[in-house]
């Protein structure tokens, strides 16, 4: 897993409307929190992204910019957010290329690992926590990121 200090790997990658969108896009407003999540509608994966979305007015009103990604296509990530009313992107990696550059693959290969990380906008990973089955430690981490004085912006 890539350690705070590491340049982030630049990608890009479709949106839950199919939609080519950069990591350096996603960078262009300030911060962002990248978080890793293995699959659309598992039950902590949605109790992790409510819980995202539950915070959101507060991390946007920290200037911080969100993103999800794991391994489903475009249209479950685009029924997931509209099953939960997620207001933020969720990027697929089906080939979870993204995922290896960033550490976060499950043992052989498989699935995906939980993780989130904190990306300046020189593309430095500022922070980052792994946490498979600690949902409530990701839930910390973003909000101790609000806390916290702003990030490269």
């Amino acid at each position: 897993m890539l350690r705070p200090g590491s340049r982030a790997p630049e990608f890009t990658l479709p949106d839950q409307d199919g939609r080519e969108v950069s990591l350096s896009t996603l960078l262009g407003a300030g911060s962002l929190i990248l978080y890793f999540y293995p699959a659309d509608f598992t039950p902590g994966c949605t109790r992790e992204a409510c819980a995202i979305r539950d915070m959101y007015a507060d991390v946007e009103r920290s200037g911080l910019a969100v993103a999800g990604v794991s391994p489903q296509a475009p249209q479950s990530h685009r029924d997931f957010r509209a099953r939960y009313g997620l207001p933020f992107t969720l990027l697929s990696d089906v080939d979870k290329s993204v995922a290896r550059r960033y550490g976060v693959t499950g043992p052989f290969g498989m699935g995906l690992r939980r993780a989130t990380f904190l990306i300046d906008a020189e593309h430095l990973v500022r922070d980052a926590v792994l946490a498979d089955f600690r949902i409530g430690r990701h839930e910390a981490f973003i909000r101790a990121q609000l806390d916290s004085s702003p990030v490269g912006r």
